[in-house]
């Protein structure tokens, strides 16, 4: 089966190529097998949702965008269902905001990151960082807890998507300015983030490089007053809401 096999017609089209997709990266040996279960769960969410980016979520989008913009060293952390889901699109945004790639899984081999790695570059990536290893985040005794001390140790701001809260808790310990990419609300990871992202990721990622190309030649006093005008609190809010009391018909 490959993506032309669904019909854009089906009325289950994206959803049924997002399957499609992390079905085919556990045969490729970029997904854990656990990544399955991540995103049947992200799916639930985002039925409830509507399977839209709501008005907030694209708020959420813009104020991404300028943070990672206004970046002195920004970095995309990437796990097997990102790699599988949306390779090229995060190829896209970081040549977008001129940030890095980074690997970092909880279910970490070698074969694995390599895997993974590979996967990126054929999707356009020219360099792409985790497989050094040689710091560490604080507070952490896993996998997750290995980076680049040219990566993810040394960023100031941090694109998330799909992480443990645990990972997410220990950046924002360090300072860093998270960006995260959940479709819950109220999720460990989407607590802490400065920039919650409560939206799918195959619509955020390419959301948020098309509000970074448009904001590309701004001020950074303009970046500033699109972060300062977004109110995390309420696009949490604002989420949960629609997940609660949204009208599905």
């Amino acid at each position: 089966m490959s993506d032309v096999d669904v019909p854009e017609s089906h009325p289950r089209y994206e959803s049924l190529l997002t399957r499609h997709r992390i079905e085919e990266g556990v045969e490729k040996g970029i997904t854990s097998r656990q990544g399955l279960i991540a995103q049947g769960r992200g799916e639930a969410f985002d039925y409830l949702l509507g399977e839209e980016t709501i008005p907030s979520a694209d708020r959420a989008e813009r104020a991404a965008a300028a943070q990672l913009l206004l970046a002195e060293k920004p970095v995309l952390s990437v796990n097997g269902n990102v790699a599988a889901l949306v390779p090229k699109e995060i190829v896209e945004l970081a040549e977008a905001v001129d940030a890095d790639i980074e690997v970092n899984l909880f279910n970490r081999t070698e074969q694995r990151m390599e895997a993974i790695a590979t996967h990126l570059r054929e999707h356009g990536a020219d360099e792409v960082k985790g497989l050094a290893a040689d710091a560490r985040i604080p507070g952490l005794d896993h996998e997750r807890a290995k980076v680049d001390a040219d990566g993810i140790r040394a960023a100031d701001v941090v694109l998330v998507p799909l992480e443990d809260g645990d990972r997410a808790a220990a950046l924002a310990e360090m300072g860093k300015t998270e960006i995260v990419i959940d479709l819950n609300p109220r999720s460990r990871s989407t607590e802490v983030a400065a920039v919650p992202v409560v939206d799918n990721i195959i619509r955020a990622v390419p959301n948020i490089t098309r509000h970074a190309r448009e904001l590309a030649d701004a001020t950074p006093e303009t970046l500033t007053e699109q972060i300062e005008h977004f109110d995390p609190d309420e696009a949490r809010r604002d989420a949960e809401h629609r997940i609660r009391d949204g009208d599905l018909a």
